[in-house]
C-alpha cells in the first residue's frame, strides 16, 4: 500500500568375465583411484528484474553518508556550467563560479535538517519515493511510487502518472526533473534554484545517492511537462552565451554517468581516477593558466583563418590536433574565434594516456555517447564484459563495461602473468561463446598480446592495446615478410610480400621440425585420426607409444586452437577409434581359436611364440590407451582449475562436455580391461599346458647342472616351458612399453593362475596314487625354488613369492621326513600351516603315503567339531579370487614437455605432417597451392 497522500511537502564400470570363466573385477569408482574430481555442475542463472514491478523486486537502499562534506567537495562538480539546465533565478555568480570548492569552511555547514534535504524520500519509508507534480494536480502536493536503485526515470514516470490518473495518450509529453531550491521566509515557500531533465534511463536514487545539494539547500523530484521545460531552457539560452552545444552534450553525459545512466552502479568507485572530467581539469589551477596562455598566444596569432561561423571547422582543427601531437602551442585559431572557442573540450581532447599501466584504446564502438577513449588495465586481470540486471553481490566483476547486443557478461579476459625477468607477458582468452578477434584472425583459445596488438569484442568493439612499459615494435597485424614456423603460417596469403622460395622454406621448417606440434583444420581432423590409426596400428613400428603422442598431439592443438566445446568431440573420437580397432584385433584373435576352447590336443601345440604374436598388437593399444586416458584426465583437471580461477559458473553447456568427456574415458578405460583381459586368458592357456611338468618332472635325473642355472636354457627340462612363457611376456610388455603397474598386475595374475593351477593338479594327484610322500615332494620343492630364484633375478621375485605362498606351504608340508611327520598331532599342523584350511590338511594327511599295510596315527585325526567344516569345504583353490585390476595414477611415459630423440618417431611425425599439408593444398584453388616434396616421401 501507498502512503496517504499530503498536502505539504516531506564411469559405469562392472565385471567383465573371461570366455572360459575368468573374469578381472573393476573397481567402481575407479576414476576416485585416479584422482579425479568432477565439479558440482549448475546452470548459469540470470536475474533479471521488473523495475516497474510494485511487490516483486526488493528494495536496496544505502544509508545517507554521514560526512556529507566530503561527498560535497568530491561530487558536487558534477553540474558545474550546466547551461542546459540551469532555470530559474540562479545568480551570475553561481553560473560561473563553483558551488562548494571556493566556499568558506562556515558556507559548507548545511543549515537545513538533515530529514529536508531529500524531500523525495524518508528514513522510515524505505524504496518509497515522493514525486511533486504541482501543476498536473492542484489539489495534491506529491504521489508516491515505488522505486529501486535500478529504476530508471521513464519508469518512475510511468507509475507517476498512472498515481496521477493521467491519459496513456498525454503521458510521453511528461519528464522527470531533478529540482534543487530552498525553503524561503517565514512561511516556508519552497524557491527553485536549479532544474534539470533526468535522462530517460538515469536512475533517481542513485542520483541521489551519489550527489548532494550544497549547504542550505534541498532536493525534490518533479514531474513536468516538456514543452514548459523546454520553453523555459531557451529562455535560458538567450540569457547565457559563451557555451556551445557540444560543451552541453559533454555535460549532460557526465551528469548522466555520476547518476548512474548507462553505466553500471557496480565498482564505479574504482575506476573514478581513470575517468577525468572537465571539473575535475577546473580545480587545477596551472591548468586554468595554462588555458589562458593558449588563448592569449592564439589571440596574437593571425596566420590562421577560419570562417567565424564556422563550428565544423573549429572542431575539425581539434580532432587534428588531438590525433596528431598533444602540443598545445601547435594548434593555431584567428583572434576572432577565441571567445567562442570551447577550451575545456579541448583540454579533455589533450589528457595524457598514463604511463604506468597498460591500457586499451577505442578504435571503434557502439555508442558513442555512452563510451570512453581509453580505458586503463589496473589491475592484474582485467574483465570485459556486459552489465546485468542482477544483484550486485552476484554479479560477476568486470572492469570494463561495454554496451553491444553480442557483448556476453564475461566476454574477456586480459591478464598479466608473473615473470621475474624485465618482460611483462600479457595474455588474453575469450569467455565460452564470445566473439574476439585478435589482429584480425578470430581468436578461439587464448594468445599472448603485445603493444600495439588490435583486439576485437563482438562485431562492434575494436580497441588497441598499448604498454607503454613495452618497447614499441612493427605490429604484428602489418603484412610480414616472415612467418611463424607453425602451418597456418606457411599458408599465409601471397599479398604479404613473401617470395614463393620463401613460402616453401616456410612449409619445410614446419614439416621437418622436431617440436612435438601438429596442425590441422577442423574440417579435415577425421581423415588425420584415421591416418593416425592406419600408421601406427601396425605393430612393427619402432616407437610403440606413437599412437598416444600423436593423437596427443591433436588434443593439444584442439585445445590450443580451436572452440573449447571441439575438445569432448575430439576426444570422443579418439576413444571410438581405438576401440574399433582392438575389437578387430580381438575378433581376428578369436577366429584362429577351435571351438571346444578346451581342446588339450590344441593346448599342447599352442606355442608361446605364436600366442605373443597375436597378443602383440593388444598389448600395443593397452600401452597406448592407458597413457592417453591419463593425458585426456590432467587436460578436464586443467580445465576445471581454469574455470575455478575465473570463477565461470558451470552451466548446461559445460555440463554436457564434461559428461561427453567421462563418455570417452570410460571408453578408453574399456579397451584396458579387455585387453587386459584377453592377454592374460591366452598367456593362461600355454600355461596350462605347461605347468604340470613342474610337479611331475624330476630335476635331479634331468643333465643340466643344478648349480649353474640362470638362463633359460640351462634350466631343468620341466620347468624350462613355465618360464619361457613368463619370459615371452616380460619380452612382450617391455616392447610395447607397457605402464610398470600393469606389468606387474598382469605378472601378478599369470603367479595368481599358477599357483591355483599347481595346488588343484597337487589335490588331483593324492587321490588314490601314492604320491604324497617325501621323495616327491623334494622334486616338487627342488621344481618350485628354480622357479622362484628365477624370477628373482629378472626383478619379479617379491610377486612371486606372495602368489605362490600357499603352493609353496604345501610342498614344505609334504618335504617334512617320515619320522618327525608322525610325531606331530593335528593341532600342531593346523597351528604351523594356517594357510591351508581344515578340508585341505586333512586331504594332505589322510592320502600321505606311509607306507603298505601302514595306518595313520590316530594324532592325525581332526576333532570332531571340525568334521563338519571339512565335509562342506572344498578342497580346490578357485579362480574368481584373483586382484583386481587398479589402474596407476603416475610414472607416465608420455610427456609433451619433452623432445623424442626417436628418428621414427620423428619420420612418422614428418610423414603425417606432409599428408596433412597435401590436403589442405587440394583443398586450395591451383593459383595459391605451394609447390614442395619430401625428400623421403611416404
Amino acid at each position: 500500500m501507498f502512503p496517504e497522500e499530503k498536502k505539504e511537502g516531506s564411469p559405469r564400470f562392472g565385471k567383465l568375465h573371461f570366455p572360459v570363466g575368468l573374469w578381472i573385477n573393476s573397481p567402481k569408482k575407479h576414476f576416485a583411484k585416479l584422482g579425479r574430481r568432477w565439479p558440482s555442475v549448475g546452470s548459469i542463472k540470470s536475474t533479471t528484474s521488473d523495475t516497474t514491478s510494485r511487490s516483486n523486486e526488493t528494495v536496496e537502499l544505502r544509508q545517507p553518508t554521514k560526512n556529507k562534506n566530503n561527498r560535497h567537495k568530491r561530487l558536487s562538480n558534477i553540474f558545474h556550467r550546466s547551461t542546459n539546465s540551469i532555470i530559474g533565478s540562479i545568480s551570475a555568480s553561481s553560473v560561473t563560479g563553483r558551488w562548494a570548492s571556493e566556499k568558506k569552511l562556515s558556507e559548507i555547514i548545511d543549515t537545513v535538517p538533515e530529514d529536508l534535504v531529500e524531500l523525495s524520500s524518508q528514513k522510515n519509508l524505505p524504496g518509497i519515493l515522493k514525486v511533486f507534480g504541482d501543476d498536473i494536480s492542484s489539489g495534491t502536493n506529491y504521489k508516491s511510487v515505488l522505486a529501486t536503485p535500478r529504476s530508471t526515470a521513464r519508469e518512475l514516470v510511468k507509475e507517476a502518472l498512472e498515481r496521477y490518473v493521467v491519459h496513456d495518450s498525454d503521458r510521453e509529453s511528461f519528464v522527470l526533473c531533478d529540482v534543487v531550491g530552498r525553503f524561503v521566509g517565514h512561511d516556508g515557500d519552497w524557491k527553485m534554484e536549479y532544474l534539470r531533465i533526468i535522462g530517460d534511463n538515469e536512475r533517481a536514487l542513485v542520483l541521489q545517492e551519489m550527489w548532494k545539494p550544497k549547504a542550505g539547500f534541498s532536493r525534490r523530484f518533479e514531474i513536468r511537462r516538456k514543452q514548459e521545460v523546454e520553453n523555459m531552457t531557451t529562455a535560458e539560452d538567450n540569457e547565457t552565451a559563451g557555451i556551445n552545444a557540444q560543451a552541453r552534450r559533454l555535460q549532460k553525459s557526465r551528469s548522466r554517468a555520476a547518476s548512474g545512466g548507462n553505466v553500471p552502479l557496480r565498482d564505479r568507485e574504482d575506476s573514478i581516477s581513470l575517468r577525468r572530467s572537465i571539473s575535475d581539469i577546473n580545480l587545477n589551477t596551472k591548468k586554468r593558466r595554462e588555458r589562458k596562455s593558449i588563448k592569449s598566444m592564439a589571440a596574437n596569432d593571425t596566420t590562421s583563418t577560419l570562417d567565424s561561423s564556422s563550428e565544423k571547422d573549429v572542431d575539425k582543427e581539434m580532432q587534428k590536433s588531438s590525433e596528431g601531437t598533444h602540443n598545445v602551442d601547435s594548434i593555431n585559431f584567428p583572434a576572432e574565434q577565441i571567445d567562442t572557442l570551447d577550451f575545456e573540450r579541448l583540454s579533455q581532447c589533450l589528457i595524457q594516456p598514463p604511463t604506468e599501466h597498460p591500457y586499451f584504446i577505442l578504435l571503434q564502438g557502439y555508442n558513442r555517447d555512452q563510451e570512453f577513449v581509453i580505458y586503463v588495465m589496473t589491475r592484474k586481470k582485467h574483465l570485459f564484459g556486459r552489465a546485468e540486471k542482477s544483484s550486485r553481490d552476484k554479479a560477476p566483476y568486470v572492469d570494463t563495461f561495454l554496451s553491444a547486443p553480442d557483448i556476453l557478461p564475461q566476454h574477456c579476459c586480459v591478464w598479466r602473468l608473473d615473470s621475474s625477468g624485465q618482460k611483462n607477458i600479457v595474455r588474453v582468452r575469450p569467455y565460452r561463446g564470445a566473439l574476439v578477434t585478435h589482429n584480425g584472425g578470430v581468436l578461439q583459445r587464448e594468445a599472448e598480446i603485445h603493444t600495439g596488438d588490435l583486439l576485437g569484442l563482438g562485431e562492434h568493439f575494436l580497441f588497441m592495446y598499448k604498454d607503454p612499459r613495452e618497447t614499441q615494435s612493427r605490429p604484428l597485424w602489418l603484412p610480414q615478410s616472415w612467418s611463424s614456423s607453425g602451418l597456418s603460417g606457411a599458408f599465409s596469403c601471397q599479398m604479404c610480400g613473401r617470395s614463393l622460395q620463401e613460402r616453401q622454406e616456410a612449409v619445410q621448417a614446419y614439416i621437418e621440425s622436431r617440436d612435438l606440434i601438429l596442425q590441422y583444420r577442423s574440417q579435415e581432423e577425421d581423415v588425420v585420426l584415421k591416418e593416425i590409426i592406419e600408421k601406427t596400428g601396425n605393430p612393427s613400428i619402432e616407437f610403440k607409444l606413437s599412437p598416444a603422442y600423436l593423437f596427443s598431439l591433436c588434443i593439444e592443438h584442439s585445445t590450443r586452437a580451436l572452440d573449447p566445446s571441439h575438445f569432448p568431440k575430439l576426444v570422443m573420437k579418439i576413444a571410438t577409434l581405438i576401440k574399433e580397432v582392438v575389437w578387430e584385433k580381438i575378433k581376428e584373435i578369436g577366429d584362429k581359436q577351435p571351438e571346444n576352447q578346451q581342446d588339450k590336443t590344441f593346448l599342447s601345440t599352442l606355442s608361446i611364440a605364436d600366442v605373443a604374436s597375436d597378443l602383440r598388437p593388444l598389448m600395443l593399444w593397452m600401452a597406448n590407451s592407458m597413457e592417453l586416458l591419463n593425458f585426456v584426465q590432467r587436460k578436464i583437471l586443467d580445465m576445471e582449475k581454469e574455470w575455478e580461477s575465473e570463477g565461470i559458473n558451470q552451466d548446461a553447456l559445460l555440463s554436457s562436455d564434461l559428461e561427453a568427456c567421462e563418455e570417452s574415458m570410460v571408453l578408453l578405460d574399456e579397451v584396458i580391461m579387455y585387453t587386459f583381459q584377453q592377454c592374460v586368458y591366452y598367456l593362461t592357456k600355454t600355461l596350462y599346458a605347461a605347468l604340470p611338468d613342474i610337479l611331475e618332472s624330476n630335476p635331479f635325473t634331468d643333465p643340466t647342472n643344478l648349480s649353474d642355472v640362470g638362463e633359460l636354457n640351462n634350466m631343468p627340462e620341466g620347468t624350462r616351458g613355465t618360464l619361457a612363457i613368463y619370459q615371452a611376456t616380460l619380452d612382450l610388455t617391455r616392447e610395447c612399453e607397457l605402464h610398470p603397474d600393469l606389468v606387474s598386475q598382469t605378472f601378478g595374475y599369470l603367479f595368481f593362475f599358477s599357483n591355483a593351477s599347481l595346488f588343484n593338479t597337487l589335490m588331483e594327484k593324492g587321490n588314490g596314487e601314492p604320491f604324497y610322500q617325501w621323495s616327491k615332494a623334494v622334486q616338487i620343492r627342488t621344481n618350485l625354488d628354480l622357479v622362484l630364484d628365477w624370477l628373482q633375478a629378472i626383478g619379479l621375485g617379491d610377486i612371486a613369492a606372495e602368489f605362490f605362498r600357499k603352493l609353496s606351504t604345501t610342498v614344505n608340508l609334504l618335504c617334512i621326513p617320515k619320522t618327525s611327520l608322525l610325531k606331530l598331532s593335528w593341532s600342531n599342523l593346523r597351528n604351523d600351516y594356517p594357510v591351508l584350511n581344515s578340508a585341505q590338511l586333512n586331504h594332505l594327511l589322510r592320502n600321505y603315503h606311509l607306507g603298505v599295510g601302514r595306518s595313520h596315527p590316530a594324532a592325525w585325526d581332526s576333532p570332531e567339531e571340525e568334521n563338519n567344516e571339512i565335509t562342506n569345504t572344498d578342497i580346490f583353490e578357485s579362480f574368481t579370487d584373483h586382484p583386481p585390476l587398479i589402474l596407476p595414477c603416475d610414472n607416465f611415459h608420455l610427456q609433451l614437455s619433452k623432445s623424442i630423440k626417436n628418428d621414427a618417431f620423428h619420420k612418422l611425425l614428418c610423414q603425417l605432417r606432409y599428408f596433412v599439408w597435401d590436403l589442405e593444398q587440394k583443398s586450395l584453388p591451383a593459383n595459391q597451392r605451394t609447390s614442395y616434396r619430401m625428400e623421403s616421401n611416404p
